[in-house]
């Protein structure tokens, strides 16, 4: 439209692993002249992470291949989680100083800073486009008191983007709920580096790595990768695995959290603690090992409205048993086709489709199949693709709005 690259400044909260690849790889795109503003380096080096509970470096880079520039923090008291952990006034001078053709958020609107990018941006006249991973009102600490506010003001929050980019069906559909014109909602697929992983999965010695665990080469092997958190629910994995009951069968926690103590003893009250095996925190170049030594990888979560963790063990070939809370992933998890889907909290339910699943090796290696045949159209460049028409759709909808004027 512009008959040029589309200048889009990115503003992130902090460097992010599933981020920094798709943002090399919108820089390497013709179509678009990026930016990316920081408002904080977290993650970039090493700090102790409350949720693994352990000290964190990610092992891969996030701050290579594409341009960007740290925004200072001025926050009295700085980081992430808080409204005012995030307030980089210097957002202001650089959206109201550069040419840009369009902002995109990626920090939240639970953040003072996205607010000051949002007035600077709107004053300028620079369209904006922002989203959400949510795929309903329903907040994770389940306080229903924040339902009616959630009703009246997003609506009004969203209204604000020109262009709402939704990382899934389920949060589109969500988006259309709120009132947003379906001509303003654009589904920008929440991907992973589908390369990356593909290429890392088919160099796994599943031997090796096996032999690492403790775990025979040719046992059946369950997977909860996440946070050991209670919203990630667990103990649901642990308890349906031991009701499923399957003969040889061995049980794997990758992650770290609150909850590894209770866990660990909950195995051995159930007699399973030998058959159990806890790896703790497992960096991203370790994770391909992971999902392609797993036969099933079972995520039980109660709120995980978008999971990447999804997408990472499909690509490995990993069939996916999801909650049917997790509605982010229902894109590309099929019952029965690419994996499973079952009522949150029901572990008889989720104890069944385990021990059918791990009694079926040719089904199971067919859901393998199926699952990263599926990410073949789920990848970036989807994501691509759909956020260079989003940003060009913000620009034709903001320049029309100007001449109505």
């Amino acid at each position: 439209m512009t008959g040029r690259p589309l200048r889009v400044l990115l503003v992130g909260t902090h460097p992010v692993q599933y981020s920094s690849p798709m943002f090399r790889l919108y820089a390497k795109d013709p179509r678009l002249d990026i930016q990316v503003a920081y408002c904080s380096l977290q993650g970039a080096e090493a700090e102790f992470d409350r949720d693994f509970g352990v000290e964190v470096k990610w092992d891969v880079p996030l701050l290579e291949g594409y341009p960007w520039v740290a925004v200072p923090n001025r926050s009295w008291s700085p980081g992430l989680g808080s409204f005012f952990g995030l307030f980089n006034p210097g957002v202001w001078s650089l959206i109201r100083r550069e040419n840009f053709d369009a902002v995109v958020f990626y920090t939240g609107y639970t953040y003072s800073t996205f607010w000051i990018a949002v007035l600077a941006a709107k004053i300028s006249g620079v369209p904006v486009l922002f989203g959400t991973d949510a795929t309903s009102l329903e907040p994770r600490d389940a306080r229903r008191w924040k339902l009616p506010i959630k009703r009246f003001l997003l609506p009004k929050v969203f209204r604000l983007a020109d262009v709402a980019i939704m990382p899934s069906e389920a949060g589109r559909q969500f988006m259309l709920s709120l009132g947003i014109a379906d001509s303003r909602v654009v589904l920008t697929p929440f991907v992973v580096d589908n390369s990356w992983w593909l290429e890392r999965a088919s160099e796994v010695d599943r031997g090796a790595v096996r032999q690492a665990w403790g775990v025979p080469e040719d046992a059946l092997a369950v997977l909860f990768c996440a946070k050991l958190q209670p919203w990630k629910r667990p103990g649901d994995v642990l308890n349906a695995f031991a009701k499923a009951n399957v003969e040889g069968a061995y049980l794997v926690f990758a992650g770290d959290g609150p909850m590894r103590a209770s866990l660990e003893a909950a195995a051995k009250k159930l007699g399973i603690a030998e058959r159990t095996r806890f790896l703790g925190f497992v960096n991203q170049t370790g994770l391909p090992s992971v999902y392609r030594s797993a036969d099933l990888f079972v995520l039980p979560s109660e709120y995980d409205p978008c999971p990447a963790v999804v997408c990472e063990a499909m690509l490995c070939g990993c069939p996916v048993v999801l909650s049917d809370e997790i509605r982010g992933r229902f894109d590309i998890v099929k019952h029965g086709q690419t994996g499973y889907i079952y009522p949150c909290g029901n572990v008889d339910i989720l104890a069944g489709i385990v021990a059918n699943a791990l009694g079926d090796r040719a089904k199971l290696a067919q859901l393998s199949r199926n699952a990263v045949k599926r990410m073949e159209t789920w990848s970036p460049r989807e994501n691509i693709e759909a956020t260079v028409m989003a940003t060009d759709q913000a620009v034709r909808l903001r320049m029309r709005n100007v001449v109505r004027q």
